[in-house]
């Protein structure tokens, strides 16, 4: 028996491109008869079924869902099994199992557990702007819900906080209460390098509306440990003196490490720097002190998810770019500057 017909084949002996074919088979998008008819030609020609639609016709499920998850060296560990533990109360709630893929090369476990028929689906996290997946999930038919937004994204179903409209909700509020010169503490350098979308989409935002609200702004990127956090602080105390402001957009150790060089210096929070946590995936009114937090939804974002995905595993290919509006939780670490006598 010969090797099983992929969509890349589809797409070739119809010479037409693989996102095409995607949209011949879900009808998702309005193209060409003479095109659809020469996908439909295509598909028959070569017997080639998408990898969930082959398993319904043969009316078996196999109830456990794959959660690409690749642990790297510069990845914040609790925070990622925050996502992890929500997808899997996600897909318990369906009676499914996880399988976690959490090897650095985020294709090869993909790979290997469709080609098996292992998984009904895939959810994925730590998306990158372009993100090998997407064209793997295409090409294997598989269905799939990813938590953050590559930049193709015209069938695929896609989950995120709306980190555009979260920077703009921060400097909204810091600068309605007076603020003219917001400090920014971001997260690892390495993250952008290999252009993890969240980040760019949230500095671009703060940056851009920063300038719409006449507020000086500077943003650090630091490593993870005490020692980086500590040294972005100076640095943006030092970089720019006016700061009345702090915004953390970075992981939790990192924010304590922050508060506890504040404290040091005798730096008093609200009165003498407000602080605000933005995105945040840990509990901001847990740190000493409470701070004002506009809250990573971690739960929400993988529930809906793993929703897509199943959506997906029963035939509905509707599901696009989902994005949740943020919120802003007050708890006092935010005031007005005080004003130079």
């Amino acid at each position: 028996m010969g090797t099983m017909a992929t969509i890349h084949d589809v797409a070739q002996a119809a010479g037409v491109s693989i996102s095409t074919v995607s949209y011949a088979l879900s009808g998702k998008r309005s193209i060409a008869s003479s095109t659809r008819q020469r996908v439909t030609d295509a598909v028959e020609r070569l017997g080639y079924r998408p990898h969930a639609g082959a398993r319904m016709l043969a009316g078996t499920r196999t109830n456990i869902l794959a959660l690409s998850a690749p642990i790297r060296a510069d990845n914040h560990q609790p925070t990622q099994m925050r996502f992890v533990t929500a997808v899997v109360e996600a897909a318990r709630r369906r009676d499914y199992d996880v399988l976690l893929l959490a090897t650095d090369d985020e294709v090869s476990g993909i790979r290997r557990v469709a080609s098996s028929s292992l998984v009904d689906g895939v959810v994925a996290l730590g998306v990158a702007t372009v993100d090998e997946r997407v064209d793997l999930v295409r090409e294997l038919g598989l269905p799939a819900g990813f938590i953050g937004i590559p930049r193709d994204v015209d069938d695929l179903a896609c989950i995120d906080l709306d980190f555009r409209s979260a920077a703009e909700l921060g400097v909204d509020r810091l600068a309605d209460l007076g603020h003219t010169s917001i400090g920014v503490i971001g997260h690892p350098a390495s993250y952008n390098q290999r252009d993890t979308g969240f980040i760019r989409r949230f500095d671009d935002a703060f940056a851009a509306r920063a300038a719409e609200r006449d507020v000086a702004t500077l943003t650090i990127a630091t490593d993870l440990g005490r020692a980086p956090a500590t040294r972005a602080l100076d640095e943006l105390r030092e970089r720019l003196p006016a700061m009345t402001a702090l915004v953390l957009h970075c992981s939790e150790p990192t924010a304590e490490a922050v508060l506890h060089r504040l404290r040091r210096l005798g730096v008093e929070i609200p009165r003498d720097l407000s602080v605000l946590a933005a995105c945040a995936s840990y509990a901001a009114d847990e740190l000493d002190p409470a701070l004002d937090t506009i809250p990573l939804p971690i739960d929400e974002m993988c529930s809906r998810a793993v929703d897509a995905a199943f959506e997906r595993i029963d035939g509905r290919t509707d599901t696009g770019v989902e994005l949740i509006a943020p919120t802003y939780l007050a708890k006092g670490s935010v005031i007005e500057p005080a004003r130079a006598s």
